[in-house]
């Protein structure tokens, strides 16, 4: 169940019965000619939610505003500073930690902010959080590596789009998406990995229609059901064993 679909009391019924808490973090950026600019918030909220009833967790608010400067030269993107994102998603976290819940289980959806994210928690060492991204889990990059391969690429990628395709809506196909873009080298994606990229102009005109190395139009909404189905369970187990490992 969402956090803010209940009520005061039973949230903290939840909490007494030793519960704990998922928080979705995604951002608010451009994905490509055919991928929603909610993208990354749609695809953490989702599987939370599809999580949630798996392994009896409640989904806090999606953190949606968060560290995308290089998407600044795409229409509808919106960035805030990473100082600012670590200060509100600190502060949100204290907030569910004040309140008693079992574990903090922090799901991410997008790679700019794991440097900040990573930071909040070595400075709550103590605390009972634990942070993944939906995409790191061996069944979730099989499916990955099956159908797509390399032209998963960085950014707009098939299977984030094909997560809202099967969530939120589809979208035709434009024209400018059918043509695979630029491939990327290994250099490339080594060296510009957790979405380290340059400026907002230098990224626009490197890559016009807003994919990075990933052919978004191969993406299918039957495919982002199994994704979503896949990642939540595996999503499920992980929290399952995180609370497990606090209450031992």
């Amino acid at each position: 169940m969402r956090l803010d679909h209940m009520t005061w009391p039973e949230a903290e019924a939840h909490v007494a019965g030793g519960g704990g808490v998922i928080l979705p973090v995604g951002s608010t950026e451009q994905h490509g000619p055919m991928g929603l600019i909610g993208t990354d918030a749609f695809c953490a909220r989702v599987i939370a939610e599809a999580a949630a009833p798996l392994c009896g967790a409640v989904v806090a608010p999606t953190l949606a505003l968060t560290p995308a400067p290089f998407n600044m030269g795409f229409p509808g993107t919106l960035s805030i500073s990473e100082a600012t994102f670590a200060a509100l998603a600190g502060e949100v976290v204290d907030g569910l930690l004040h309140h008693g819940f079992a574990g903090v289980y922090v799901l991410n959806a997008h790679g700019a902010n794991l440097s900040p994210l990573r930071a909040i928690l070595e400075t709550r060492a103590a605390a009972p959080l634990r942070l993944k991204s939906w995409w790191e889990f061996e069944p979730v990059n099989a499916l990955r590596c099956d159908w797509y391969g390399d032209w998963e690429g960085m950014h707009a990628t098939p299977s984030e789009v094909a997560i809202t395709m099967a969530a939120i809506r589809q979208l035709p196909v434009p024209e400018a998406a059918q043509t695979p873009p630029r491939k990327l080298s290994a250099d490339y994606i080594r060296a510009h990995s957790g979405d380290r990229h340059g400026p907002p102009d230098a990224h626009r005109r490197d890559f016009p229609d807003g994919r990075v190395g990933s052919h978004s139009a191969l993406a299918t909404p039957e495919q982002g059901r199994v994704l979503i189905d896949t990642a939540a369970r595996a999503v499920a187990r992980d929290y399952a064993d995180f609370l497990g490992q606090i209450r031992t």
